[in-house]
């Protein structure tokens, strides 16, 4: 199977099963959405923040993000009511989940332009959460034998 005929088929599909998955499958600490802007400013902020909201249905309670000043902007304009967490630590987990992205993007040898790059991302982002067991989300012996089975298949 070629590149050329993977990548037609998550243009193609991709979409609507990324949609299903994110009906089913709802944790927390997931990515929960990748939106490509070619500016970090108040209104790709703005722009984001809905597109959660909107794709979520609910209002969140806490939102972590990294110090760029636009967030807080955009989170005033907006009359959010969440809490907004800069700190120091709390954004490594928000931005090792973005890792197997940048993992692949760096295996297709960058993308040419955010219009291709967007519709694959959604889809991969997704997908990757399905695979992605966190480990708070489980025993600890459920855990290790996910984590055998893993390693008994090469999938790792």
């Amino acid at each position: 199977m070629s590149y050329e005929a993977i990548r037609k088929w998550c243009l193609k599909f991709g979409d609507l099963y990324a949609r299903c998955l994110r009906k089913k499958h709802q944790g927390y600490s997931e990515v929960v959405d990748v939106l490509l802007q070619t500016r970090r400013n108040t209104a790709a902020a703005k722009r984001f923040f809905q597109r959660v909201l909107k794709s979520s249905g609910i209002s969140p309670r806490k939102i972590v993000t990294d110090k760029l000043r636009s967030y807080g902007a955009a989170q005033r304009e907006m009359g959010g009511t969440w809490i907004h967490d800069t700190s120091q630590y709390s954004n490594n987990r928000a931005e090792q989940s973005h890792q197997p992205n940048r993992n692949r993007e760096r295996g297709m040898k960058k993308f040419r332009s955010i219009k291709q790059a967007q519709p694959f991302l959604n889809v991969h982002a997704t997908v990757n959460n399905l695979f992605n067991l966190g480990r708070h989300l489980t025993t600890a012996k459920n855990y290790q034998n996910f984590g055998q089975i893993r390693l008994l298949s090469g999938n790792w």
